[in-house]
């Protein structure tokens, strides 16, 4: 199974997801059977690092992040991945847009792995790295619970 998390920038809310899910996939002994990777639907932020709050909410759990820099989606990630998963519905619009359409239904919103459907609030805008990380969280939770069978 590979994953690819999209976010505008892939400074914040993608490598989060990216960072988290693949340190669940590691507690979880997977690391043989979940690839994880993030990615951005914008140029803005190419070849720069994950921003400063976001890497420091990692650490602040014991999640690093070194080495990660920003890269665009491509249309060739369609095929690359099972999973395309976006943080909001601009997200799933321009994901769609890059990868000519959803054929195979393999592009979803992180929070439908989750009790309370909706997007994961863009700490660019809001500053609340918390409130990012809680559901960044719970969705990589709830989507790992799904796709490997675990409760």
């Amino acid at each position: 199974m590979k994953i690819l998390f999209v976010c505008h920038g892939n400074i914040c809310r993608s490598p989060m997801a990216e960072f988290v899910m693949k340190d669940l996939v590691d507690r979880a002994g997977l690391t043989d059977r979940i690839r994880v990777a993030s990615a951005a639907t914008s140029r803005e932020e190419l070849g720069n690092p994950v921003y400063p709050p976001a890497r420091r909410k990692l650490l602040e759990h014991g999640i690093r992040c070194d080495g990660k820099t920003a890269r665009q989606m491509q249309k060739s990630d369609y095929d690359a991945f099972d999973l395309l998963i976006g943080m909001d519905q601009a997200n799933l619009r321009n994901m769609k847009r890059i990868c000519g359409g959803d054929p195979e239904g393999k592009i979803r919103l992180l929070m439908e792995y989750t009790d309370r459907p909706g997007e994961v609030a863009d700490p660019w805008y809001t500053g609340d790295f918390d409130a990012t990380w809680r559901d960044v969280l719970e969705g990589c939770r709830g989507l790992l619970e799904q796709i490997a069978g675990l409760n």
